[in-house]
């Protein structure tokens, strides 16, 4: 999931360009279910925020009500609050990009697997155009390597 906090207010499901500032790491039902905190590439603060210490810094208190909006949204449903893992901290771009390629490889994977009955896949993962250029884009951005992720 995508948390975006720019400025102007886009629609749900919209695709726009993003820099990723960091990550919570939510817990759902016993498993991380990670939190990617961005703003629009467009956005006029996009310049100035390259991190979630820079966040901190220029738009305080907004990492707060982030994880706040997530700890309580599935209250009026009549579920406990949410909970979260890594001391509730909002973890680094760096953190977050290596959270991006480690789910983006167990996609790959899942992909190649046929997936599971739950899941709705095209019978040729090759009908999904875009995966490769993904899979490289993430390899520019963020080269291949150890990636430090705790859950």
């Amino acid at each position: 999931d995508v948390c975006e906090i720019g400025l102007r207010q886009i629609q749900t499901g919209e695709i726009r360009p993003v820099k990723v500032l960091g990550v919570l790491a939510m817990i759902d039902d016993d498993e991380t279910d990670w939190k990617i905190v961005a703003i629009d590439a467009e956005d006029r603060w996009a310049s100035e925020l390259n991190d979630v210490a820079d966040v901190e810094r220029l738009l305080p208190g907004t990492i707060s009500l982030i994880r706040e909006w997530f700890r309580t949204y599935k209250i009026p449903d009549g579920k406990p609050p949410n909970k979260f893992a890594l001391g509730e901290k909002c973890m680094s771009a760096e953190y977050a990009y290596g959270v991006v390629r480690e789910t983006h490889g167990a996609y790959r994977k899942l992909l190649a697997s046929g997936g599971h009955d739950e899941l709705h896949l095209p019978r040729e993962p090759s009908a999904l155009r875009e995966l490769d250029r993904d899979g490289a884009f993430l390899d520019e951005l963020c080269p291949p390597g150890p990636v430090a992720v705790a859950a």
